[in-house]
């Protein structure tokens, strides 16, 4: 592919307003873009799903930069690859690391469907026109405002409603939902690992609400007690921080811990990975769909690529730009074709072009490494 060169630039992006998970509270996205040149003049673009805090999992955007500059990027510029499938394993002896590995990963998969002039999504194998999408909504300090926003999402039409919960805001808030808008809502509960086996009370009472899942109740690393906890419900358990490679799927769905997976790109590793994970959960008819991690366009238009692949049977939570942004760094804005769908671009690679205006707005720091500098520091 012939990579020449690597930009790194770290971008704050205040959100339009604060989100509160079970985690705690982010009021701007902290993030880095990469962009991979290759000798052509074509440029990929990846972004980081990494948080400023190692609170979602144990990586942050300090981390990312540093494993993107002294090793991935490095091992990247003094390789020679032919597809993207084998930067996958390029980046395999390194241990986890995943969102940063995810990142550089992405750009070298736009790039690489860019060089053949096809879209991510058929780069990827992908076969859908357009994509069920739903929405997140964090913790409200009240349940009246939670209710505001869910009949506002009701309204503009997504096809799943995930409502973010912990100890004390779980029951009530779902009762309440399922009281003023009935029980033909697509609804679930995300918990971010809140609860223990202690709490199988409150996660049981969940049951009667007929959610179509409860996302990673328990420890954020754990595949043990989840499958204990799944023979108690009714209610499908999803896993989302516990799953970080096809083997970590492989061994979940064997267990009986889950019956549903979340594929965040990210947390996987990247594209080649995730596109494992989908395979495998066909294979065993597990349904999966794509998570969301505040991502730009830029990580927008990878999820809606991998969501593309036809085991993405559940809408992700891949919304459009102006649920989280005042101003995107995409152009086109991702936007809803219809209520509740996202089209699947047919430009070539992520299909979207980068506002470097908007980009400059938002920089905080950058950096670029060539095939020249890293052979001189090697």
């Amino acid at each position: 592919m012939n990579i020449e060169r690597v930009e790194l630039k770290r971008l704050h992006i205040p959100f339009k307003a604060s989100f509160e998970a079970s985690f705690g509270r982010m009021s701007k996205r902290d993030l880095v873009l990469v962009s991979v040149y290759s000798s052509d003049g074509k440029v990929g673009y990846g972004e980081s799903t990494s948080m400023a805090f190692p609170w979602y999992n144990e990586e942050t955007t300090d981390t990312v930069w540093y494993m993107l500059e002294q090793f991935l990027i490095p091992k990247l510029l003094t390789a020679e690859i032919t597809s993207p499938e084998e930067v996958a394993e390029l980046f395999a002896p390194i241990r986890r690391n995943n969102m940063a590995k995810a990142a550089l990963e992405g750009a070298v998969w736009d790039l690489y469907c860019k060089q053949k002039n096809i879209s991510l999504a058929k780069g990827l194998g992908g076969e859908k026109e357009k994509i069920d999408v739903g929405v997140s909504i964090g913790i409200e300090p009240t349940v009246d405002l939670l209710l505001e926003k869910v009949e506002g999402f009701i309204q503009e039409g997504y096809k799943k409603i995930k409502i973010k919960v912990k100890p004390g805001f779980d029951v009530e808030p779902m009762r309440e939902i399922r009281k003023q808008f009935g029980y033909d809502v697509p609804l679930m509960a995300d918990a971010n690992s809140a609860y223990t086996l202690h709490d199988l009370a409150t996660l049981k009472e969940l049951d009667q609400f007929n959610l179509i899942m409860i996302e990673q109740p328990l420890a954020h690393d754990d595949i043990i007690d989840h499958a204990k906890l799944q023979k108690e419900l009714q209610t499908p358990i999803c896993l989302d921080e516990s799953i970080h490679s096809v083997e970590d799927a492989r061994k979940a769905i064997e267990l009986g811990s889950c019956k549903i997976i979340n594929i965040k790109v990210g947390r996987v590793g990247g594209l080649t990975e995730s596109k494992r994970i989908h395979d495998l959960c066909k294979a065993k008819n597990i349904p999966v769909w794509c998570g969301g991690m505040f991502e730009t366009g830029v990580g927008r238009a990878h999820n809606i690529a991998i969501t593309s692949l036809s085991n993405f049977t559940i809408p992700g939570d891949t919304s459009a730009s102006n649920r989280y942004w005042i101003e995107d760094i995409v152009e086109p804005e991702v936007a809803l074709i219809e209520p509740g769908m996202l089209a699947v671009p047919t430009g070539a690679g992520i299909g979207y072009e980068i506002k470097e205006d908007s980009v400059k707005k938002f920089l905080v720091h950058q950096k670029s490494y060539s095939k020249k500098t890293t052979e001189s520091v090697g």
